[in-house]
This record gives structure tokens, C-alpha cells and sequence, in this order.
């Protein structure tokens, strides 16, 4: 599932990406083959943080299982 970080609480995608002009027809982050197509890896994270990324608008988009 994957969840935008802020600096003390958590969103769904749907309320940050639908005004995003690189989101997904429904409002949804591109999310391709377990990869976000519209933002950047982000390295150097601990094995106990979840996969993150940047996105393109500047916010961090987390990968929770």
C-alpha cells in the first residue's frame, strides 16, 4: 500500500495525486512493475524503513506492506 509522508501523519496518494499532472487516470500514483514512475528512489534507508520514494511534487510516498 503505498501512503505520503508528512512530517507527522500519513495520507492516502488519492489526496495528494489527483491534482498531480503526472498521476494516474483515477487520482493514483504511477506505480508500475513494484516501481513509482513519477519520482526517484530515495538510498540510504535502514533495513527497518519501508521502501520510499520522492516524488515529482516533492512529497515522500512510502511502500508499506
Amino acid at each position: 500500500m503505498l501512503v505520503v509522508l508528512l512530517k507527522n501523519q500519513l495520507l492516502m496518494p488519492k489526496q495528494v495525486c489527483q491534482t498531480c499532472l503526472l498521476a494516474d487516470p483515477s487520482g493514483q500514483p504511477r506505480w508500475r512493475q513494484g516501481q513509482l514512475c513519477c519520482g526517484y528512489p530515495i538510498p540510504g534507508l535502514t533495513e527497518n524503513q519501508p521502501e520510499q520514494y520522492q516524488c515529482q511534487m516533492g512529497f515522500r510516498i512510502a511502500n508499506i506492506h
